[in-house]
């Protein structure tokens, strides 16, 4: 493989790194998958040549691993990111402290190109904790890598998404349960994220910049919830659910393994997620952003009465 251009994926095997990873190899990459589990990601390695696609073992908070994957790299992609804490203190081990040290490896192995994935919503004066840890991570990558190019996603969609996927399924509860329903969201396109990490690779004006990536269209949360009704075919009443009910609820639920909500993320829905006004996006990746309506259907069909099998066509 002399000669070939190497690309270090961090998180590569998630929803949003399968693509990213798939892109990376379009482009004739050889890209190294770095993940906890090396055996859960090898499905990648059909996306690829014979070699091509290569998981390894480096969590990102062993900061040995990190360094081997790096290592001889041309360029690096931190996707690492979590929903909630199986654990205290893991929004900051993660998403905190370690992209700062991804990024400091990098630099000393003499990485031309890093790429780390945010959130809108990074916000160190935040009142939840996963927004000040991403607003922590910024800032780690930023001093140790400073041509690092930074990415801020509203919430992405995709056939695999946690967000369409997992409200269609409550679409067949007697009624659709409706939590900040004013809360606006500018949902992308996973596929659009994949070429915007690409993108920025890419292209030298993208180094040292911070772009926030959203869709087409902004949608309030009540929005999303009825485009999801109307979609998969379920006629629901829509019942607003007080937030501190929810809150209730969540205190409840938090000690499960994978709790449905928790109270950090409520916090979070008390907050538009929308591009700011004036920061760069994907047009200025060249990019023209996929809409909800155009790739949604295609894959809520499954939750329509009778999986969607008695339409015709």
């Amino acid at each position: 493989m002399a000669g070939r251009k190497v690309a270090t994926v961090f998180g590569g095997s998630g929803f949003i790194g399968r693509y990213v990873v798939q892109r990376l190899a379009q482009q004739d990459y050889v890209v190294r998958v770095a993940v906890r589990d090396p055996a859960g990601a090898r499905f990648l390695q059909t996306q690829g040549r014979v070699g091509q696609i290569v998981p390894l073992a480096a969590s990102v908070t062993d900061a040995p691993a990190v360094a081997r994957a790096v290592e001889g790299a041309e360029v690096v992609v931190n996707l690492v990111g979590i929903l909630f804490e199986r654990r205290p203190g893991d929004f900051q081990r993660i998403q905190g402290d370690a992209p700062g040290a991804v990024a400091q490896a990098a630099k000393a192995a003499g990485v031309e190109s890093f790429v780390h994935l945010s959130a809108i919503g990074a916000d160190a004066a935040s009142p939840s904790l996963y927004a000040r840890s991403k607003a922590a991570g910024e800032a780690g990558v930023r001093a140790a890598f400073p041509e690092a190019t930074i990415l801020r996603p509203s919430v992405v969609f995709g056939p695999e998404d946690g967000f369409f996927n997992r409200f269609a399924g409550m679409a067949m509860l007697p009624f659709m349960p409706v939590v900040a329903g004013a809360t606006r969201f500018q949902p992308v396109y996973v596929g659009d994220v994949a070429e915007a990490v690409a993108a920025a690779l890419a292209r030298p004006e993208a180094r040292g910049r911070t772009y926030e990536l959203g869709g087409p269209r902004v949608m309030t949360m009540r929005e999303v919830l009825r485009f999801i009704l109307e979609t998969t075919r379920r006629r629901r009443p829509m019942v607003d659910m007080p937030m501190g009910f929810m809150r209730w609820q969540a205190g409840l639920l938090q000690r499960l393994p994978k709790p449905p909500v928790t109270q950090d993320q409520l916090l979070l829905l008390e907050r538009d997620n929308v591009v700011a006004e004036g920061a760069p996006g994907l047009a200025d990746l060249g990019i023209a952003a996929k809409a909800v309506e155009t790739v949604v259907p295609g894959y809520l069909k499954r939750f329509r009465p009778g999986g969607g099998r008695r339409e015709a066509g």
